[in-house]
């Protein structure tokens, strides 16, 4: 653990986060561009530092999104993989450079530092260029929820018990990521839209379905010992939203997805709705919107006259 501590963070990713230089992005913000609002986003397990980061989409998520608040659910930053080679595209800056800007246009940026970001745990409670850093955090609904924010790797057994194991199944992982990147290659060569392969492999596996949903139970009843009403995590890259009985109350558990496979992002709406948005469905939909819309017959102004 004493090297975990020992990790030195780039300076300009965390050190230097409040002075970090307001230059142009290698990927410029779409001029004019309209957003969807929320009152709350949740996003977590980017993984910046990998090349299993969807940089891209998560780009042009952030491009085409604005909330209230925004809640980092950890994982955001990859140390595990900087530890053992250093890797942070133009494009990883961009996605800190946008959330950095959101926190000066005044958006609540709130931090929760996961397993792979744990560098940043020490820094709890201490604020950086508008961000907060927190270990976990109690969210208020519109419509009078409380729920508790937390990355969720407190609740990993593989974490807690056996750590070494944690880390092979990270090696592994970053193989089949790999695997993931050079398939949508092929796909988009194609034109067909992203898939993700490590997604579709978990999901397939019997012991990988039993322990995610061994995993939503246990911090399902870990939210109802604490009083709240839901809990939103991340951790183990599977977007889902459920509703658990627990000593007779209904408490929901949120979990917000990847950056990596799914891609995923949860939302609050301003009446208090909750939504899984999975973006590149988000993106298929306003593709094939404008698609309609440039296909639609345009009234002529002698044809407005008539009328």
């Amino acid at each position: 653990m004493a090297e975990d501590r020992a990790f030195p963070l780039p300076a300009d990713i965390l050190g230097n986060v409040a002075s970090f230089p307001d230059i142009k992005p290698a990927i410029p913000e779409p001029a004019g561009g309209q957003r969807q609002r929320y009152r709350t986003i949740w996003i977590s397990d980017i993984h910046l530092g990998t090349k299993g980061c969807n940089a891209a989409l998560l780009i042009d998520f952030l491009d085409h999104t604005d909330s209230d608040t925004m809640y980092l659910v950890g994982d955001i930053i990859d140390g595990w993989r900087l530890r053992k080679k250093f890797y942070w595209p133009p494009e990883h800056n961009d996605i800190v450079w946008r959330i950095l800007k959101r926190a000066r246009r005044g958006t609540r940026i709130v931090y929760i530092p996961g397993n792979h970001d744990e560098m940043v745990r020490p820094f709890a409670g201490m604020n950086f260029g508008g961000v907060e850093i927190l270990r976990a955090a109690f969210h208020d609904t519109a419509d009078g929820r409380r729920l508790l924010v937390l990355h969720g790797d407190e609740f990993d057994t593989i974490m807690l018990a056996h750590r070494w194991l944690a880390f092979v199944g990270d090696a592994l992982y970053h193989v089949m990521m790999g695997l993931n990147i050079w398939v949508n290659r092929v796909r988009r060569a194609f034109d067909l839209p992203y898939w993700s392969l490590s997604k579709m492999a978990k999901h397939k596996v019997k012991n990988a379905v039993e322990f995610i949903s061994r995993y939503e139970e246990v911090v399902a009843r870990a939210a109802a010992e604490r009083g709240v009403d839901g809990v939103v995590c991340g951790h183990i890259h599977t977007a889902e939203i459920r509703n658990f009985a627990q000593d007779g109350k209904s408490v929901e558990y949120y979990n917000d997805g990847d950056w990596v496979e799914g891609c995923n992002a949860l939302v609050e709406h301003f009446d208090g709705r909750m939504e899984l948005l999975h973006w590149p469905e988000e993106i298929a939909r306003r593709e094939a919107a404008a698609v309609t819309a440039e296909a639609a017959p345009r009234e002529t102004p002698a044809a407005k006259e008539a009328a």
